[in-house]
């Protein structure tokens, strides 16, 4: 299905940087959200990012040509709200296989094109898949810690619907990101492991999961540590953190796994943390200064930014993962025992 596989072990890959940091330098009004199809539509559709690749398609388009024109391997697609649970506060839940179908082309057309231009570098696609505005281990109403907003099956069944068209829409990998709680995680894994042996194919699976606080733990509680033993029986490329933090302070979360998995290991945090205003205000050069802390202490083999960042943070963190060799893992999910159990 991709030959991602392979670059991973020949260099340092390069994840873009942040979509949502882009789309607020087009300063889109809400009848930008709407575009002709949804203007009647009955309540406001501003800040449904998702909703652009269908209603302003050119502008999500050149947001991925930039990334990879800063250095970038790989491009999420816009979809980090692509479920049915996440589109519910629209009322937009039946328009979620079209939103990740679109948004998952959209992409691919961009990485088709710069990987016809260098063949030497081919690019490829990440369907991102969020965690959705709801948590399984938790109850959201401090008056009833047994109440969930949220169940297992919902998140499975949401989920497997974004898998399905996130794959006919052609990603190469499917990332399960910004993971705060693992069970919500599990869920997402649960459901493409389902669809994989539906369909009889293998795609590879990126997780990345955020560190909420200063006690290194996601929001559900979890060490690094703990969070990386509780999904390691699932077939990963990948695992690591994203969001949440800046480059400095996610660095002893990786140190934290880096030696304990045989897994590919990918961070992509933020510009540093928020300013007072919810901006981010780490340029490139500090970052990159950051990042590279990673590749001289050999922990990383997927590297790219969140939060705040931009193709100008892209282009120097490519630039200095070029001088880096990557980390070695001794994993390839196509050469798993025949023997063993994906299932949860």
């Amino acid at each position: 299905m991709s030959n991602i596989k392979q670059a991973i072990l020949e260099r340092i890959l390069v994840l873009d940087g942040a979509m949502g940091t882009m789309l607020q330098r087009y300063k889109f009004t809400e009848e930008d959200f709407r575009g002709e199809r949804f203007k009647d539509y009955p309540i406001p559709l501003q800040g449904n990012n998702d909703l652009l690749s269908i209603t302003q398609p050119e502008a999500i388009k050149s947001i991925h040509a930039k990334y990879f024109e800063a250095g970038a391997d790989i491009v999420e697609t816009n979809t980090f709200s692509g479920t049915t649970i996440a589109m519910a506060d629209y009322q937009m839940e039946d328009l979620v296989y079209e939103l990740n179908y679109q948004s998952a082309k959209l992409a691919k057309e961009v990485a088709d094109e710069f990987s016809l231009k260098e063949p030497q570098k081919p690019r490829f696609v990440a369907g991102s898949m969020g965690p959705t505005n709801r948590t399984a281990s938790m109850s959201p109403d401090v008056n009833d810690p047994g109440y969930r907003a949220v169940t297992f099956e919902d998140l499975r069944s949401a989920y497997k619907q974004q898998v399905e068209a996130l794959l006919d829409g052609g990603v190469d990998v499917l990332l399960v990101e910004t993971v705060f709680d693992t069970l919500n995680a599990k869920a997402a894994l649960f459901a493409i492991e389902e669809v994989k042996e539906e369909r009889n194919i293998d795609i590879p699976i990126m997780l990345s999961g955020t560190i909420t606080d200063a006690s290194g733990r996601t929001l559900s509680g979890q060490t690094a540590e703990a969070f990386l033993i509780s999904v390691s029986h699932i077939p990963l490329l990948s695992i690591g953190f994203n969001c949440a933090l800046g480059a400095n302070l996610l660095q002893p979360h990786l140190e934290a796994v880096a030696n304990k998995t045989d897994f590919a290991i990918s961070a992509h945090p933020n510009a540093g943390l928020p300013n007072a205003f919810g901006e981010y205000d780490e340029t490139p050069e500090e970052m990159g200064e950051q990042i590279e802390a990673y590749l001289k202490k050999n922990l990383v083999n997927i590297v790219g930014g969140c939060c705040g960042t931009t193709p100008e943070h892209i282009k120097v963190i490519a630039n200095i993962a070029a001088k880096y060799k990557p980390r070695k893992f001794g994993y390839v999910p196509d050469q798993r025992s025949e023997n063993s159990n994906p299932s949860l």
